[in-house]
């Protein structure tokens, strides 16, 4: 058939439709099925997780089918409406839209749409619910370039910070987080939940762990240089032994002790400088100088920090526990303000800091 401008009004062949259609079916079933098969997250650390998981496989299945239909259909066109030896200089026939076939591409996907906004929200609404009264522990959770601390209130009212995260299995926790300098976010992966820490507001959001262990915090925004350092860990216990050791912390808050150590059995207050330099305090050493900064005698390589047999070669305790305690009094060559945490007064306990300093004065002499 010739059009009235001289091009050919093409029909695609009932065979080609047939074929591409029957492909387009088999490489969606295949996708989702890959889809759902892989493991996309780590295992699943909380009752919100179940739900936030669904919701992916959901989108994981009416995702695929809507890439490979779309995909599917430009590769069909562009085969059968390709133009033909002799065709260049020929105009495309003038031909009219199909209006049903427009209403049937624009309504399912906004039916599809409107359909998963609404499960969606049904998923958060479940998931944001707030237990009943009494029923939930609370977290203030502080973000800062590049560590998080976390404050709890015991039950006599006493408050105390750790720079390790504790929770209950199996009761509802919810966390206020706030920035003191930068946008940064809290996330646990296992939990699946995470949200903002923003200067100037406080955001929240709530979970029920399920499975004891340890899990790493990350921060998930880039907050600066040291960002890929910003991580520590998540301790979920048992009641019995949540309860112990919000009384011990408690007890030691009481009675001036400094209260940011772990008190789970991570370094004490005995341990040597060159293993708070190296492995940090507490069970995943979240305070790990040797992460950031270069020190031969403790062979670490890090470059975030000045390399400290350089910046501090032959200086005394008291200007190296400064430069611990007060990092942006003095900024090295080369670095920026704000690279280091500002609270290792607080993290670290007075005989942690001070055999810190004892170490680094003996490894930086010449």
């Amino acid at each position: 058939m010739v059009g009235p401008m001289g091009g050919e009004t093409r029909k695609p062949r009932r065979e080609a439709i047939l074929l591409t259609a029957a492909i387009g079916l088999v490489l969606s079933a295949v996708g989702i099925l890959i889809g759902l098969w892989i493991d996309w997250f780590p295992a699943q650390g909380s009752t919100q997780a179940d739900d936030i998981d669904t919701l992916w496989d959901v989108l994981v299945i009416c995702s695929v089918p809507i890439f490979v239909g779309v995909t599917a259909v430009v590769l069909f066109c562009a085969r059968e409406f390709r133009q033909k030896p002799g065709e260049e200089h020929l105009d495309g026939p003038p031909i009219h839209g199909n209006t049903k076939l427009e209403v049937v591409w624009t309504a399912i996907p906004a039916l599809m749409l409107v359909t998963l906004c609404g499960y969606a929200a049904v998923v958060l609404s479940n998931i944001e619910e707030a237990p009943a009264s009494g029923q939930e522990n609370r977290v203030a959770v502080t973000g800062e370039q590049f560590t998080w601390t976390f404050e709890y209130t015991g039950a006599d009212g006493t408050k105390f910070s750790t720079n390790q995260l504790y929770v209950e299995q199996g009761k509802s926790v919810r966390f206020d987080v706030r920035s003191k300098d930068v946008i940064h976010d809290f996330w646990v992966p296992e939990w699946r939940m995470k949200i903002d820490a923003v200067p100037g507001i406080t955001t929240n959001y709530r979970v029920t762990p399920t499975k004891t262990g340890i899990y790493p915090v990350v921060c998930a925004e880039l907050c600066g240089l040291g960002h890929a350092f910003m991580r520590q860990s998540a301790h979920v216990l048992p009641p019995e032994k949540y309860a112990a050791w919000m009384q011990r912390m408690t007890e030691r808050q009481t009675a001036g002790a400094a209260p940011a150590a772990d008190g789970a059995g991570g370094q004490t207050a005995s341990a040597d400088g060159k293993a708070v330099f190296t492995q940090g305090v507490g069970a995943t050493g979240a305070t790990a100088c040797g992460a950031c900064h270069a020190l031969a005698d403790a062979g670490t390589s890090g470059a975030t920090g000045p390399n400290l047999d350089e910046a501090l070669a032959g200086q005394d305790a008291a200007a190296i526990k400064a430069s611990i305690v007060d990092p942006n009094a003095k900024i090295t060559d080369g670095f920026g303000e704000g690279i280091m945490p500002a609270n290792y007064a607080e993290t670290l306990t007075p005989a942690e800091l001070d055999a810190l300093v004892r170490y680094i004065a003996d490894a930086t002499k010449k």
